[in-house]
């Protein structure tokens, strides 16, 4: 169970996403087969997602996971398996890309320029220690 301040958190970023989804995310992640219908839907696997790196600072599927299990089994009943939840989280790759895109667009200041980006991720190792 989560504490009041999260849970406003939660349901802030369920909103905003479910906003974002109805207008046009929900385009690029539209299945076209008779298993349609999920229990767990597309807003809710982005939910957790975003919550549990937002807030709890978890970074890889099965760490979201272990913690939706663990903490978020009443916002969301119906989560499964972790096999199921990582297949249909992987499927929302589109989706991840429109809504950051989106959110960069309607969030850009105004000293900025749309056509220049700068991304820092992560270093690259070229070669070990032993080597000069």
């Amino acid at each position: 169970m989560i504490n009041q301040p999260k849970a406003l958190k939660l349901i802030k970023i369920y909103s905003i996403f479910c906003d974002r989804f109805e207008k046009d995310l929900k385009y690029t992640c539209e299945r076209f087969s008779n298993n349609d219908k999920q229990d767990l839907i597309n807003q809710e696997i982005t939910t957790i997602y975003l919550f549990a790196v937002q807030e709890e600072h978890r970074f890889s599927v099965i760490q979201i996971y272990k913690y939706s299990r663990d903490y978020l089994l009443d916002w969301c009943p119906k989560l499964g398996l972790y096999a199921g939840f990582s297949d249909r989280f992987n499927q929302l790759s589109e989706a991840f890309r429109n809504f950051a895109t989106s959110l960069f667009e309607e969030f850009l200041p105004s000293d900025c320029f749309s056509y220049q980006s700068l991304l820092h991720s992560m270093p690259i190792i070229s070669c070990s220690g032993k080597r000069s």
